[in-house]
């Protein structure tokens, strides 16, 4: 790698480095295409919750519907590292043009489904194109643009994810009430297929000279996806399918440990390995994969538990009770277009530190919130909350982004993404089953499974422990933050 590096004020200050292999010509159109393939990936996970009764009702399959999201989290989160590693390989326009082509195949072929199992097949084949078109479209944006002009695009992107998360759940409803559950999927065919015109028209990258022939690591692919599955599938349903401690569980953890093993090895005698050692070795990079993945751990906790906690302690109705979360959303983007007024001045790092401070005390201060309180108090804090997090994940992401070249940046980007997808899964299990102890400690039944007991008072209080649990993720990000994050990013002036 070769390239000078210099910080943060200087790269933005100082010569403007040289063209990445994505050409910056045709810019518009291909941000165009970059949005829309984002919406395909954030409007699939939260479309589809609002219609799962009438899934239900017509394919069956109560009892293992969990997995149309455990089964797409789990495709999307263990290709990611491999998709990155292609478009270093191979560039980005084959690979995100390959997620596009299967994520719309996995999406005709769930339209089709036949049963509940077909259904949850089909999500994996559209997670597998999940997979490729989250890495590689924050790829292609950090090669689109300089790193002055990189919060523009990066603040597009989170704007896509903020609408789905607030378009999602309705538009899912109207189809499923007023035409039928299959347009769910259908209705990525067309959306998919604007943007992969474009993609194929518009996106540009110039020859990269190679003095060596291409090798591909697909035994360590192999040994990642393998990894990966087994670890978050133990994590995804560990407590909800079987107990922690239950053969199950203890099977998958031990099966997982070996296949980790396994892969490290394969990966350290590969020529050209899907996750490359210098991941780890590299101070800043490393930082910001542990940071990313302790953000993912407490974004669960707003995410998954504030709809419930605002139906059933404060009363409101399902379409009320998202807008409380929606706040979130809304106050994110914007704070993150934000962002490079700051960490212009104080650094990537301390950017984030502040953040991330800010975070933890929001989340402190939600048990102090009255019982049962009124709406806006939740939507109030939810509001600071997105505000804080904006100040996170833009300036990590386009930190670390900074400090590769071109032939490491899908490898760079993909990992963090990994991190905070282990993270999320991670926060799951570990807040579910914080939850379930408080519920069944406070029931006077103790029987998770009958709605009727679920008092307001118990899940009020389950809700405060996940937030407490929340805050002290976030102060494990700081303490990473002012520990093992370098005082500067290394940022690359020039990149070959």
């Amino acid at each position: 790698m070769q390239g000078e590096r210099t910080s943060v004020s200087d790269s933005l200050t100082g010569a403007a480095p040289p063209a990445d292999s994505a050409t910056t010509s045709r810019r518009g159109p291909v941000v165009a295409a970059l949005m829309l393939a984002m919406a395909l990936a954030a409007l699939d996970g939260t479309v589809i919750a609002t219609a799962v009764p009438q899934i239900v009702g017509d394919l069956g399959g109560l009892s293992v519907f969990s997995w149309l999201f455990s089964g797409y989290l789990l495709a999307v989160t263990v290709t990611l590292p491999v998709y990155g590693k292609l478009s270093d390989t191979f560039g980005r326009k084959p690979v995100l043009i390959s997620g596009v082509l299967l994520f719309l195949a996995g999406s005709l072929l769930c339209a089709a489904a036949w049963n509940m199992a077909a259904l949850i097949a089909f999500r994996v084949v559209q997670g597998l194109g999940g997979g490729a078109l989250q890495g590689t479209v924050q790829t292609i944006a950090a090669d689109l643009y300089p790193l002055a002009e990189r919060p523009r695009i990066q603040a597009r992107l989170s704007s896509v994810w903020a609408t789905s998360s607030v378009a999602g759940p309705a538009l899912g409803g109207l189809l499923a009430g007023y035409a039928d559950w299959r347009w769910i999927f259908l209705i990525n065919l067309p959306v998919g297929a604007l943007a992969l015109w474009l993609i194929i028209r518009h996106l540009a990258e110039s020859p990269r000279p190679r003095t060596a022939p291409v090798r591909v690591d697909w035994a360590g692919a192999l040994g990642v996806f393998a990894t990966g599955a087994l670890l978050l599938t133990a994590l995804v349903q560990g407590g909800v399918a079987w107990p922690w401690l239950s053969a199950p569980s203890l099977g998958l953890f031990a099966g997982a440990a070996v296949l980790a093993l396994l892969t490290v090895a394969i990966e350290r005698r590969a020529a050209e390995p899907v996750i490359p050692g210098w991941v780890w070795r590299r101070r800043t990079i490393a930082a910001v994969n542990l940071a990313l993945g302790a953000l993912g751990l407490l974004m669960v906790a707003p995410t998954v538990f504030v709809p419930t906690y605002a139906q059933t302690v404060l009363g409101l109705g399902p379409i009320a009770a998202g807008f409380v979360l929606s706040a979130m959303t809304l106050s994110w983007p914007v704070s993150a277009a934000f962002s490079n007024r700051l960490y212009t001045r104080i650094g990537f790092r301390l950017t984030a530190a502040v953040g991330t401070t800010l975070a933890m005390l929001v989340l402190l201060a939600m048990p102090f919130l009255p019982y049962p309180g009124e709406p806006w108090q939740p939507a109030l804090m939810m509001l600071l909350l997105g505000a804080a997090l904006g100040l996170v994940q833009l300036p990590l992401i386009v930190g670390v982004q900074s400090t590769v070249p071109w032939s490491e940046r899908g490898t760079t980007t993909a990992s963090v993404l990994f991190c905070r997808q282990v993270g999320q899964s991670l926060g799951a299990a570990l807040f579910g089953a914080l939850a379930n102890a408080v519920l069944t400690a406070r029931l006077p039944s103790g029987d998770l499974d009958d709605p009727a007991t679920l008092t307001p008072a118990a899940v009020d209080a389950a809700v405060d422990h996940v937030y407490v649990g929340a805050a002290a993720a976030a102060a494990i990000a700081l303490v990473v933050l002012l520990t093992v994050a370098p005082r500067r990013f290394p940022v690359l002036r020039a990149e070959d």
